[in-house]
């Protein structure tokens, strides 16, 4: 089935991004919006299902067990149900989480407990279908928005595998990417010396070279380089939610440090990071604010790294509620 690039102008406020100090920003005008949060996979139907149609601003008090009294919440997930959208199986039956400014949260599980269903229902992959809950992010029913617009308003997700974009380059991936989100925000487009002079501290932060830019998006990049450059493209964005689906997969010791450090150098006191990972390895660079264990679509368990400690002496029946 043939793929299509989702593309947007829209416009709604939200906080400044920064502008490169030695230059001003371009006064010419680029019209098309990119999004790269949401790349479907070629099998992908272009279809989106969302159980929830009515524009309104939701509400929901912060979980004290996640994060405690006097943070700001940034993510808030209130029994959330979801089904594969074409055989209406249940992967998602009623999950809860609250993530606040400023905290790291990993996610573990079983193969097949819903992990990296949940990451791509919160970013609105089409091969789901929400069937009840509600999603808030920064104080907006998250499930009413087009996957555009949930990366245009801060959510970035790194996936497992991502997709190549044959003929698209880099640096012209990221230049309209970056300028989509300065339009949502109702900044000046920059131009592409001016994009360039913000760029490149972003490629050193990642360990890449420049000569990444002027090859096309992941083609012909090994599992590693792929990995770099979902991370330089949250560089770029600097979302304010950050999904990362095992991001540690099929990398070597040093790519893994090399990503890790740019996680870490990219985390402030606003933004956050919610990780997806089998392994404690990951947990040992990125240190988490608080890890969770998913069973059965559910979060039956959180708690801190002492629940990793158990996981690996005792296995997931230390942690199984059935």
């Amino acid at each position: 089935m043939a793929q299509r690039l989702h593309f947007s102008s829209s416009s709604r406020p939200s906080p400044s991004l920064p502008t490169p100090n030695p230059v001003a920003a371009s006064s010419k005008p680029n019209r098309l919006a990119f999004n790269f949060s949401f790349l479907p996979h070629p099998t992908t139907p272009t279809r989106l299902c969302f159980g929830t149609t009515n524009r309104r601003r939701l509400t929901v008090a912060s979980d004290e067990s996640a994060g405690g009294p006097g943070k700001k919440p940034l993510l808030e997930v209130r029994d959330l149900k979801a089904v594969i959208a074409e055989t209406g199986q249940e992967i998602l039956k009623g999950v809860n989480l609250v993530v606040n400014e400023g905290e790291v949260h990993a996610i573990m599980g079983k193969n097949g407990s819903g992990k990296s269903t949940f990451s791509k229902v919160l970013v609105g992959h089409p091969h789901y279908e929400v069937t009840g809950g509600s999603v808030v992010f920064k104080g907006e029913n998250l499930l009413d928005m087009e996957p555009e617009d949930r990366s245009l308003a801060g959510l970035f997700m790194s996936f497992q595998s991502p997709v190549e974009i044959p003929g698209v380059s880099n640096s012209d991936f990221l230049n309209m990417a970056y300028n989509a989100r300065r339009r949502k925000l109702g900044l000046p487009e920059l131009g592409p010396i001016e994009f360039y002079a913000y760029l490149f501290p972003k490629l050193e932060l990642v360990n890449m070279k420049s000569d990444f830019l002027n090859r096309n998006v992941n083609e012909g990049f090994s599992g590693g380089e792929r990995k770099r450059n979902e991370i330089l493209q949250l560089a770029v964005l600097e979302a304010d939610l950050s999904v990362l689906d095992e991001i540690d997969s099929g990398l070597d010791v040093d790519a893994l440090q090399d990503v890790a450090k740019a996680v870490n150098g990219l985390l402030t006191p606003k933004k956050s990071v919610l990780m997806v990972t089998h392994y404690r390895r990951l947990l040992e660079f990125i240190q988490p604010s608080f890890v969770h264990i998913m069973e059965d679509g559910r979060i039956i368990r959180t708690g801190d790294m002492n629940i990793v400690s158990l996981l690996e002496k005792e296995g997931y029946k230390a942690m199984s509620t059935s």
